[in-house]
């Protein structure tokens, strides 16, 4: 971008920015050209754009960032799109505790009413789950979530879901889909000059009582039956703790205990590199305070509580996190022997033994594209839907996306029924493999600092794919473009699907082997399950030219 072209980009947004602090963070900016043009030119390299159900970025000045301007802009045209489509009643707007998080969802409301629309703001920072209870609970038109989940600290986002009216019975109280957001990405660019935007009233902050329904609520999801069960727990610096604590003693669970580091809503996220369960160390204060308070489960949630990690006791005290899968297969199991009716959905990059194991019981399976906005419309009769990456929709009728709060109350339902029998949940996993086999599964995520590496490395494999995965011919190439980036590569006992992240820039290629068992003996099966996937690993980074 040539500089007098920049400059005079940025000196426009200035004038139509709102904010003193992003005004002043762009002005130091054009005062320090040229040698801050590579930094600038990136702010105006183009606009945020709807990805996964709204938008996610970095926290700065400009319209590739996430701040007030944008936060508008956005606004009013959600709230105009809306009013097009002709939908009725409230707005409903959540926010976690990340910088800036309060401050666009007042923001928010300030737009909606100015528009005549009723804006409902949630009382206090709160998980997600919370927020898309809230829309059909309150008869919402739509809903917003200010997070950014599991993101860096830097990062926020801002979420939208559509009430009953615009989502059809599988998308009430979901995250938006096609060609929704594409609609409302267009009424955003036909947004004018921001202070044309009329802002409103405040809007109504809501009491704890919309809080009290959603536990209440998400209390109700469990059956009766065994609460001895002594649980680790973290927020991991999140929203989640106070929820997750009422929503266990209103089940009859005794409230876990609760990593102190980790407990208070902190946006710095200081005792992690990464605020998310999976990223390796994220889990060490969890662990070290599961052993020393000789708990039966840990349990964490990511920082916006829609997602779900949890930890098993080993015989030699080692603790050990299970995967997605795992947990997937374990709560799907569960609700099926419960009687739960209705379709058991998950996605093209999640194991295959929720589909063996619908396949053995009779049971309706169903297969989405990776995303809880495509999982919970898998099936207007949705029992179950879940992801690898750590989410669960565990009652579809209580909240229709990921929900970490309700999935760590069903896993604490299982593993307490278990500890009735004198059984635990490692020894459930046994018994599933034992049936269907070991079906081992496996991430290669690679963060990269320039989005061309993941372009260059889906060019590659497309380019010069594997012919063979263990040695065994492939059975299977499918290459979803253009309808999304998404590869697959499988023989009859591998897989590999390779895609860029949604919401990060990643590149993931998400591995699975599948070992029989032999003669009943699991732990060989499980060696030799883990010895493929390194197997499979190295040869899927050479695919990519990663190796």
């Amino acid at each position: 971008m040539a500089s007098d072209d920049l400059r005079a980009r940025a000196t426009a947004w200035l004038a139509d920015d709102p904010d003193p602090a992003t005004r002043a963070e762009l002005t130091a900016l054009l005062e320090r050209l040229p040698a801050s043009a590579d930094e600038l030119a990136d702010r105006f390299a183009g606009p945020l754009t709807f990805g996964t159900a709204g938008l996610r970025g970095q926290l700065r000045a400009g319209p590739n960032g996430m701040n007030l301007a944008v936060v508008t802009r956005a606004a009013a045209g959600l709230v105009g799109w809306l009013a097009a489509q002709g939908g009725t009643g409230p707005l409903v707007i959540g926010y976690d505790a990340r910088h800036g998080s309060k401050a666009f969802a007042e923001q928010t409301a300030r737009v909606a009413t100015g528009a005549g629309r009723e804006a409902l703001l949630l009382p206090r920072p709160l998980p997600t789950p919370v927020l898309a209870w809230a829309v059909r609970d309150l008869g919402a038109v739509a809903g917003v979530m200010v997070t950014a989940s599991h993101n860096p600290p830097q990062d926020n986002g801002y979420k939208v879901y559509l009430g009953a009216a615009l989502g059809g019975p599988a998308g009430a109280g979901a995250q938006i889909v096609p060609p929704a957001d594409v609609e409302i990405e267009a009424a955003i660019q036909a947004v004018g000059p921001l202070a044309e935007v009329p802002l409103g009233e405040p809007g109504t902050v809501l009491t704890e009582a919309v809080v009290r329904g959603y536990v209440d609520s998400a209390a109700a999801v469990l059956a009766p039956g065994p609460r001895e069960l002594t649980v680790a727990y973290t927020p991991l610096h999140g929203v989640g703790g106070a929820v997750l604590a009422a929503a266990f003693t209103a089940a009859g669970f005794a409230a876990p205990a609760v990593v102190a580091e980790q407990a208070e809503p902190d946006p710095e996220f200081p005792t992690v590199a990464f605020p998310n369960p999976e990223e390796p160390g994220a889990m060490d204060l969890l662990l070290a305070l599961a052993s020393d308070t000789g708990a039966d489960l840990a349990i964490a949630n990511d920082p916006d509580a829609d997602r779900c990690a949890i930890a098993l006791p080993g015989a030699d005290g080692t603790w050990r996190p299970l995967r997605g899968d795992e947990l997937g297969a374990l709560l799907a199991d569960h609700l099926q022997r419960q009687g739960v009716p209705g379709t058991y959905a998950t996605t093209i990059v999640s194991s295959s033994l929720l589909r063996s194991l619908c396949a053995a019981r009779g049971v309706p399976y169903a297969q989405s594209l990776t995303g809880f906005k495509w999982i919970v419309r898998a099936a207007e009769d949705l029992a179950y839907g879940y992801e690898e990456a750590l989410g669960y929709c565990v009652a579809p009728g209580h909240v229709r996306d990921k929900d970490g709060i309700t999935a760590a109350l069903r896993v604490a339902e299982l593993a307490a029924a278990l500890k009735a029998q004198g059984r635990t949940l490692a020894d459930r996993l046994d018994e599933l493999a034992a049936e269907f086999g070991v079906y081992a599964t496996d991430q290669l995520s690679v963060r990269v600092d320039d989005l061309a590496e993941i372009a260059r490395a889906m060019t590659q494999v497309r380019d010069k794919p594997p012919v063979t995965l263990l040695g065994a011919d492939l059975t299977e190439v499918e290459d979803r473009l253009p309808a999304a980036d998404v590869l697959t590569f499988r023989t009859d006992a591998a897989r590999v699907v390779i895609r860029p992240s949604g919401t990060e820039p990643k590149l993931k290629a998400y591995l699975e082997v599948v070992e029989p068992v032999r003669d009943g003996d699991v732990p060989a099966a499980r060696t030799r399950a883990a010895a493929a996937l390194t197997e499979l690993r190295a040869e899927t980074a050479a695919a990519l030219g990663l190796g």
